[in-house]
């Protein structure tokens, strides 16, 4: 009679998942990373209504947060080097790395979202000190980076928090384009034995304490940048 929960099975496995979840933290800091940079850029042109690339700018947004990251994931995966192939630059899709394909699916549409957080916090700010950053001599560069920014972002903080955690529970999917991860390398253990409930279960306590640890990091990062923008 088959035993219907493997506990040693369970504990013996855990390691071996654990080792991968360097890679789902890297992945989901870079993207990240990379995201803020792009959701800023974007919610400026979207601010500004710059012409033509407000347009690109909102197009993307709406593109990116109306289709699945799984679909997302596959475009960057075989679209990428089809455009490539088309401008004549030559990308042969085995010579690069899948986790590469990884960051600009998932920086993208972390960007997107960002990119909202980011303009409704910036437009928060209260118009009379972007006038009195322009009354001291201020530019309207100067006041931007100077003045909004800094406090944009301890408004958007907690959205950047939620978009943070989200994202690294979305890097899950990053195996099925073969990024080995916390979830692909769960499925190869549980392949050995055929024990997919135990190694799964270890895959949910590894994201649940990961994301725990996260979310007091990120309370403890915005209590720190409010406290030093009321000093």
């Amino acid at each position: 009679m088959n035993q219907l929960f493997d506990f040693d099975y369970m504990f013996r496995s855990f390691p071996e998942i654990l080792r991968q979840a360097p890679v789902t933290l890297l992945i989901s800091v870079g993207s990240m990373a990379i995201g803020l940079v792009i959701g800023l850029i974007t919610a400026l042109l979207k601010i500004y209504k710059i012409p033509v690339l407000s347009w690109i700018a909102t197009f993307y947004v709406s593109f990116t947060r109306g289709t699945p990251l799984l679909v997302q994931i596959y475009l960057s995966y075989y679209g990428i080097p089809k455009i490539l192939a088309f401008m004549n630059i030559g990308l042969n899709i085995g010579q690069v790395p899948s986790i590469v394909f990884i960051y600009v699916a998932y920086s993208l549409n972390v960007g997107a979202y960002l990119s909202e957080s980011i303009r409704s916090a910036i437009q928060a700010i209260d118009k009379g000190q972007v006038e009195a950053a322009y009354s001291v001599g201020m530019s309207k560069v100067q006041s931007m980076f100077r003045i909004i920014i800094p406090q944009a972002v301890t408004i958007a903080l907690p959205n950047f928090g939620n978009s943070f955690i989200g994202l690294m529970k979305d890097t899950s999917l990053a195996f099925i384009i073969g990024v080995v991860e916390i979830m692909a390398q769960a499925k190869i253990v549980g392949a050995r034995s055929l024990r997919f409930f135990e190694v799964y279960i270890n895959s949910a306590i590894i994201y649940w304490v990961i994301c725990l640890i996260m979310e007091r990091v990120l309370y403890w990062l915005e209590k720190k940048t409010r406290k030093h923008l009321e000093t």
